[in-house]
């Protein structure tokens, strides 16, 4: 596939002096929104970012997508994106390898296994399959797992994965061809405002642009955006690292995670294991260098899952950036104090398997003003007073 309808990345070309939508943020999150918004109707619509496609956490992650969630509403958006995944190839001319292998969460904590169950129900609920697994079940679904420790288990055969890249570059592509302008290696310098708080010219380091609406699409580096507009927000980045190993014959047919370790992993179609693992004790930062404590923790947890896997190569570990809300649940819409700026941000470490339908539901809120329940319940506001005790409990890494 060929990108080279976009902008060249050494080029010094100065932005339109216009725009009805500035897109800041090239992952998936404002490529996906870009795009959506063009096929709507929109024209003339400009996305920058500080780098090049596919930098972010968007070209670093594991491309899972799941359904299985604590939050009705993160479920049903869940539903409705992995329906755009799967049509996806079609649509945008670009294999994305989708398979859907199942996640197989696991739980060696008994503590869990009330909220475990409770979120089951509430999946079925919604017309997912999710079901409760015994540790014999488990080890059926999953040859070689060492259930040693499990206690119960949930699986859903409908998740799956993807290729990150050719995800973003399937976007990309499309929106470069409804007329998109994409600039990398453009950093967004500063804003100028009307009295009543709404945007009206971007300053970047290629020149300035008028706009009628800005979205925040830029993920871990959304709260130092949006302190430059005069907007306060609470997520956080967050190092999270992750490794591929050497092709292997095909054994593991869906995601394999531990709720509550840190741990997932899964094979691709291609054979490698790919998978990563949180550190609770990670101290808040955009540092992404990859350690020596990651592999070792990695490869232990790994190792006492699927004991075979101790024979393994590691070809390549490198780490990317959880954007990581109070409630881990994402922050979505315009702030009071910036009418037409919309943040699509806080998706701690989610944001790439919602982006498809996150940025379907954004263009048509932004081009047509339809109205989005999920952006009202998640609305940027939120947290004045205070974090909602209805925390997102099924978060991976």
């Amino acid at each position: 596939m060929s990108l080279k309808m976009a902008i060249p990345p050494g080029s010094r070309e100065p932005l339109p002096a216009e725009t009805p939508l500035l897109v800041i943020g090239g992952g998936i999150m404002g490529l996906a929104t870009a795009y959506n918004a063009a096929k709507l109707g929109l024209r003339d619509i400009v996305v920058v970012d500080r780098s090049f496609l596919c930098s972010g956490a968007s070209g670093r992650n594991g491309g899972g997508v799941r359904m299985q969630w604590s939050s009705p509403n993160d479920v049903e958006l869940m539903q409705r994106s992995i329906d755009i995944c799967k049509h996806f190839a079609s649509e945008m001319g670009v294999n994305v390898w989708f398979r859907q292998g199942g996640y197989l969460f696991l739980v060696k904590n008994p503590a869990l296994i009330p909220a475990l169950e409770a979120n089951v129900r509430m999946q079925n609920e919604c017309g997912v399959r999710t079901r409760m697994v015994s540790p014999s079940e488990a080890a059926e679904i999953v040859p070689g797992l060492n259930v040693s420790g499990v206690h119960v288990g949930s699986y859903n055969p409908d998740d799956g994965v993807l290729f990150p890249w050719p995800f973003i570059w399937g976007y990309a592509h499309k929106a470069l061809e409804l007329g998109v302008r994409v600039y990398s290696f453009v950093d967004v310098v500063g804003f100028e405002k009307h009295k009543g708080g709404r945007i009206h010219t971007v300053h970047t380091t290629r020149g300035a642009i008028r706009v009628g609406h800005v979205v925040n699409a830029t993920g871990a580096w959304s709260p130092e955006l949006s302190a430059k507009v005069g907007v306060s927000i609470p997520n956080r980045p967050y190092r999270h690292e992750i490794l591929t190993t050497e092709p292997l014959k095909p054994f593991l047919t869906p995601m394999v995670t531990v709720l509550g370790e840190g741990i997932y992993f899964s094979q691709s179609m291609r054979g490698e294991i790919v998978g990563g693992m949180g550190d609770p004790n990670e101290p808040q930062g955009d540092h992404s260098t990859s350690s020596l404590g990651f592999l070792r923790r990695f490869a232990e947890s790994a190792t006492s899952l699927i004991p075979a896997l101790g024979n393994v190569q590691v070809v390549r570990q490198w780490a990317g950036l959880y954007d990581v809300s109070p409630d881990g649940k994402p922050i979505l819409g315009e702030p009071a104090a910036v009418p037409n700026m919309t943040l699509l941000v806080g998706f701690t470490g989610n944001g790439f398997m919602m982006a498809p339908i996150i940025g379907k539901l954004a263009a048509e809120r932004i081009v047509h003003g339809t109205k989005v329940p999920y952006f009202d319940d998640y609305n940027p506001d939120r947290f004045e007073h205070g974090i909602p005790e209805n925390k997102e409990t099924m978060i991976i890494g």
